[in-house]
């Protein structure tokens, strides 16, 4: 049985790893950079023989002659990482139901890691809730797919 379960914002791409994930890290390569539309991408990989789509598919964009992405065609989540001559899939963390059960531990990339990155947690913050006023959160009400523990 399945130790995860993932996928997109909107539901139609479901995931499910067999195996624990590994080699957790983040990319901060330009080309992850954009793919994610993001400072960097959070990954970890499985085998293939251990990966499953369970709902729809992905898209896929062959991003280099080695490497292919997958997304969902209809939200836009970024879903998967994959060099194209390996058995291995790198799935994208923030796609798990519960990604707070996969810390990276490395990183990659480091020509492209913006220098303001270290400083983030020290930053002034708010939850949401603190920031709109009562009337307008419901408006807010998300529409993304449930995370299934």
């Amino acid at each position: 049985s399945p130790v995860q379960s993932g996928g997109c914002q909107g539901g139609g791409v479901r995931y499910a790893p067999y195996a624990e994930p590994s080699n957790a890290h983040v990319c901060h390569c330009r080309m992850c950079q954009k793919a994610f539309g993001g400072y960097f991408a959070p990954l970890a990989g499985v085998a293939l023989g251990d990966f499953a789509w369970v709902k729809g598919r992905p898209g896929i964009f062959r991003s280099s002659q080695a490497v292919e992405r997958g997304f969902c065609e209809t939200c836009g989540t970024p879903l998967f990482f994959r060099y194209i001559d390996r058995d291995r899939i790198s799935i994208s963390l923030g796609s798990l139901d519960d990604p707070s059960l996969v810390a990276p531990a490395r990183q990659y990339g480091l020509e492209s890691r913006l220098p303001f990155l270290a400083s983030l947690t020290t930053l002034p913050g708010s939850r949401t809730e603190d920031e709109i006023p009562a009337e307008a959160r419901a408006r807010l009400k998300s529409r993304q797919h449930p995370d299934h523990p």
